[in-house]
């Protein structure tokens, strides 16, 4: 699908505009700072995009302070002491250097060990930890899709987990292919629970609209708190472009 962009300023806020082959206004606020994406079709002036804008401005701003609030993660430095999250809880890492293969461990007592070859680097240690989180999330969600399918009453060809800038994640409703982001791997599984059921509603219903509300409180009806969950949880520390 081929797309145009261009930016906006309304009221002091910088606004991305892209227009694309869609039949409705989709106007969303995204984590870390506050990012302003209106996706519109084709025919759309700015004129509208403005209007649309002005008239969701009180909302805009409330989510642009609540990502202004939510906590931070620092930087890791995959040193022992730091505090890592899996599945939404905190874990205390700590660092094993031997000369057998590298590998995470996760202990009950609360701790998270990370076995690695003497002088391995950050980025080493990294990509480590991002496969292990990969893997685990996997493993949950394939979990999770047993149960929701019948439930929902959509069948997901295809899914995988890859890092997203600006979704938690996305569903091609055609091909029936699900993505999730591999940052929901840190997250209370209720979380995990809520986009993968969220992203399958969109196989019943393509746009956030009431049918669309509708079908998520049918077959998840604490779905709202979960995504207040979601919304309270902390942020990775990096700053993301868009």
């Amino acid at each position: 699908m081929s797309e145009a962009k261009n930016w906006l300023t309304v009221s002091g806020i910088d606004v991305q505009v892209v227009r694309k082959a869609i039949k409705n206004l989709h106007l969303a606020v995204y984590p870390p700072n506050g990012h302003v994406r209106v996706a519109v079709p084709e025919h759309v002036t700015d004129d509208n995009v403005r209007l649309a804008v002005v008239c969701k401005l009180s909302w805009i701003k409330r989510q642009q302070q609540d990502f202004k609030n939510q906590p931070r993660q620092s930087e890791r430095q995959y040193i022992s002491g730091e505090c890592h999250f899996f599945f939404g809880r905190r874990y205390r890492f700590e660092l094993i250097e031997c000369m057998g293969k590298s590998k995470i461990s996760v202990l009950q007592g609360g701790k998270l060990k990370m076995f690695v070859k003497p002088g391995a680097s950050i980025a080493s240690k990294e990509q480590l930890l991002t496969a292990w989180y990969r893997a685990e999330l996997k493993r949950c969600v394939s979990g999770l899709l047993d149960k929701w399918q019948p439930i929902v009453g959509e069948q997901v060809a295809d899914w995988g987990v890859r890092k997203m800038k600006t979704k938690w994640g996305s569903c091609n409703i055609k091909a029936a292919r699900i993505w999730l982001n591999l940052e929901l791997a840190k997250k209370p599984i209720e979380c995990i629970e809520y986009i993968l059921v969220h992203e399958m509603v969109h196989l019943l219903e393509r746009n956030h609209n009431e049918v669309f509300k509708n079908h998520m409180d049918r077959v998840l009806p604490q779905w709202r708190s979960y995504r207040a969950l979601l919304n309270k949880s902390p942020l990775k520390h990096e700053s993301w472009n868009y």
